[in-house]
């Protein structure tokens, strides 16, 4: 049986509740020049995740509105897709007391559930990807769908804030 101490338990704790946001961008793309915006699907959505699709097409929806964009169905200047995924963590809880090589303690482990969403948006006439961003957070699936929901708004805010709004600028 692995010892582990709580100390470093604790550490692993906040490491995996902590909200990750990566992006990139293209640099010469004058992102001011962009007005509107299509979806494009790189992969079928499985008919069991069609409600969750829907959310995040309509939490993206909201940061790209926000930028003064809208969303068409055809032509757009821009076309946005996302993907998604899920991994699993084991996390260590130490619990007891004295040093990990005496004393009384037990150690117990469950599973964390990260959900990563990554957004792609692509310049439709050059053909290039000009901007992607990922966000990662833990999930808890047994909440009600409306505290997910708003959890999926927080995450895409946090990561349109990182989205250029003019040539080459964030």
């Amino acid at each position: 049986m692995k010892f582990v101490s709580l100390t470093a338990a604790m550490l692993l704790c906040s490491a995996v509740f902590a909200q990750e946001v990566h992006f990139d961008y293209d640099r010469a793309a004058n992102f001011g020049a962009y007005k509107n915006w299509q979806w494009v699907d790189r992969r079928p959505v499985a008919s069991g995740d069609q409600l969750l699709d829907q959310d995040i097409k309509r939490a993206v929806d909201e940061q790209l509105a926000g930028k003064g964009m809208r969303r068409v169905e055809t032509g757009g200047d821009l076309q946005v897709s996302y993907q998604g995924a899920i991994s699993q963590e084991k996390e260590f809880d130490s619990i007891g007391f004295g040093p990990g090589w005496w004393g009384d303690r037990r150690v117990t482990s469950s599973t964390i559930e990260t959900g990563t969403l990554v957004v792609e948006i692509f310049d439709q006439a050059a053909g290039h990807l000009v901007w992607r961003g990922s966000v990662s957070k833990t999930l808890d699936i047994k909440k009600d769908p409306d505290k997910n929901y708003r959890n999926l708004q927080k995450a895409m805010a946090r990561l349109f804030q990182t989205y250029p709004t003019s040539a080459g600028k964030r």
